[in-house]
């Protein structure tokens, strides 16, 4: 699978806490740690460690971390050709994870601010690719105008609208994978969803208003496939959590590096392997696993494999 991934690259400052602060709360941090991230950037690296041949397209800033941002990548066979230089810093990622695991992120755009609608169409214009992975941590008509190219050049397009923002219909209209986390597909929805029920017919609602295919993921709840035909419910794998920072980003990368449309189900249950595997390390790039231990990880968990629960759409608009 050949996968050109547009989005943000961003050095994330971490901090490990005993619990997140309270507003006017002051807190003492357990240290501080520099890892290379950005949901762009970490997606390239989950879909190239899980086996995919891919392009990035972004920017890094003229600071002291560009240059670190682009080598970190470039160590796991990525093409980093297409990624600009803009003046000034790079994009910054603050976030704190407390004792469970749990994150919060605050982010700085930096360069990734800068990537322009015109860079994305030059650099994608001459690219060869099968599918396409977007996000919003760049400007969203640059990530718009990265799924139109993708979409005319007839490569799949997985877009994950995060941070989280109301999808225009003429965009969701070419998006063939549209993945979501709880919070993402209720901004998209505009309304909120509180119960597996509200999820199920959320995904369903995304897939009825254009989208060919939804994965709604639910943390620790496992993740939901809708489709015009059906609704997969995949559990997740049990495991001890130390970080859940760049989770959903391993998820989409694996995902999308071994899915080919026939049959989304063993893609899936590869994703939420490799999702389970991030959670009990700490960072973001760091945390991320290759193809092997993935496969590992799925042979010795045989006998606790995640079982599909499917379920026959019968309301969903198939026009």
């Amino acid at each position: 699978m050949n996968i050109v991934v547009v989005g943000s690259m961003n050095m994330d400052v971490v901090n490990r806490v005993s619990h997140h602060p309270r507003p006017g709360e002051t807190i003492k941090g357990k240290g501080t740690s520099y890892i290379p991230g950005g949901k762009g950037a970490n997606q390239a690296v989950a879909a190239a460690r899980a086996g995919a041949s891919v392009q990035m397209v972004g920017a890094v800033g003229t600071d002291g971390f560009g240059k670190e941002l682009i080598a970190s990548i470039a160590r796991d066979g990525i093409d980093t050709s297409k990624i600009l230089q803009k003046e000034g810093t790079s994009g910054l990622a603050f976030i704190t994870v407390n004792d469970e695991g749990e994150n919060n992120i605050i982010l700085s755009e930096g360069a990734n601010g800068k990537v322009t609608p015109d860079d994305v169409r030059t650099a994608l214009e001459n690219a060869n690719f099968d599918a396409l992975l977007v996000q919003n941590e760049i400007l969203l008509e640059s990530s718009y105008e990265a799924i139109r190219v993708a979409h005319e050049k007839s490569a799949k397009v997985f877009y994950n609208p995060a941070p989280a923002h109301a999808v225009p219909k003429d965009i969701l209209q070419l998006v063939d994978i549209l993945v979501v986390n709880e919070t993402e597909a209720s901004v998209v929805l505009g309304k909120p969803l509180n119960t597996h029920t509200d999820y199920t017919d959320a995904a369903k609602e995304l897939v009825t208003l254009g989208a060919k295919a939804v994965i709604l993921t639910l943390g620790s709840s496992g993740s939901l496939y809708a489709d015009h035909a059906l609704t997969v419910h995949v559990p997740a794998f049990r495991v001890q959590a130390v970080d859940t920072t760049a989770a959903g980003d391993t998820f989409i990368g694996a995902f999308a590096s071994v899915f080919f449309g026939e049959n989304p189900m063993e893609s899936l249950r590869f994703a939420s392997a490799a999702s389970a595997i991030a959670v009990t390390r700490s960072g973001a790039q760091t945390s991320i696993p290759e193809h092997g231990e993935i496969v590992e990880f799925l042979q010795s968990s045989v006998e606790t494999l995640p079982h599909f629960e499917r379920w026959e759409s019968s309301h969903v608009d198939h026009d």
